[in-house]
This record gives structure tokens, sequence and C-alpha cells, in this order.
């Protein structure tokens, strides 16, 4: 897998920095996890607002499991997305995504030019589908995934609860991998 420091730019002009989350990225990440609204934490399995947690993360990295994906502005992370992958069984062939971006940059392109990257990166890594759940509420989540080539598949009505301890709905969304390259591919050379 090759994949160093890229570059992007935002709708609003601003200049971004994506790379893999690297040990020494501990700090910066419990930063940024601090900033996040607790609304938009409970979806995260993991209580990241731990410094213990990150640390662990930090000191544990595992790729082949868990390969976050940071964006930066200059040294200050602004979104993280994680591919989760299984080595064997049944869902070996099958990543699952985890976003989150910071409250400041969200509508500004950030998780759909994030998403894009790990749909490149599963093809590399031999991955045939990409899942992810989003509370049926979150629109933006399920456009940027939308922009990124994830279809609805199914929603699954009061599965999870809300920081307020609400039973909310969860749409199940996908992406085929090889069939979201045919199409950029056919796009490219019409």
């Amino acid at each position: 897998m090759m994949f160093g420091v890229k570059e992007g730019i935002l709708k609003d002009g601003t200049k971004i920095t994506l790379r893999f989350m690297v040990r020494e990225d501990e700090e910066a990440l419990y930063n940024f996890f601090q900033t996040i609204p607790e609304d938009l934490l409970i979806f995260i399995r993991h209580n990241v607002k731990d410094r213990n947690v990150i640390h662990d993360w930090a000191m544990r990295l595992n790729y082949d499991r868990a390969l976050p994906l940071l964006a930066l502005v200059d040294d200050k992370i602004i979104g993280d997305v994680t591919l989760h992958r299984v080595p064997h069984g049944w869902k070996r062939h099958i990543g699952r995504i985890r976003v989150v971006i910071s409250p400041e940059y969200q509508g500004k392109g950030l998780a759909t030019l994030m998403l894009n990257e790990m749909v490149g990166l599963s093809y590399e890594l031999g991955l045939e589908k990409l899942w992810a759940e989003i509370p049926l509420d979150s629109v933006a989540a399920i456009r940027a995934c939308r922009n990124s080539g994830f279809v609805c598949k199914a929603v699954i009505e009061g599965m999870v609860k809300d920081a307020r301890d609400r039973n909310i709905d969860i749409l199940i969304m996908t992406c085929d991998i090889s069939s979201y390259f045919d199409r950029r591919w056919e796009r490219e050379t019409d």
C-alpha cells in the first residue's frame, strides 16, 4: 500500500494534509476528540475523551486491523476516518468505516475527501466492500457517503441510543469498491 502525505483543498479554500496516524499523534488526537460534542461521540464504541483510550490506540497501532487517516490544518487534527478490517472469516473482504469531523470543518467537503481516499486505499488493499452505519438523521454524513460511492442498504429502526438515551434509527450504507472505480473510469473516459 503506497500512501504518503497528501494535500487537499476544501470548498472554502482551506488547505489540508491527509496522512496516516502515527504514535506521535497521541496528544493531538486526544485534543481533537475534546472538541467533538458528546452528541457526535456517542456513536464511537470507545470513550475517546479518556486519555488512556487514546494512549492505548497510539501505542497499539495496527494498520492491518484499524487504519486511521487524519486530516490536519497545520499541526491540528480536524478529521479522522478509520478503516476497520478483520483478517479472517466471512467478513475479511469488508471494511467498516468510521468518520469524525471537527464541527468547524463540517459542510466543507472534508468528509467526502477523506472517504474518497479510504475507498481508494480499500481498493489497493484488495477489499471488495465498505460498510458504514449512520444515524438516519445525519443528512450531511449520508450525503458525504453518497458522494463517495456508498448506497443505502437498510434502515434498522430504534437500533441504538443517542446521548439523551433515546432510541434512534441507523442507516446501513455500503460501497461496492470495484463498481465505484468502474463508474469513475467510465466518467473519465466519456
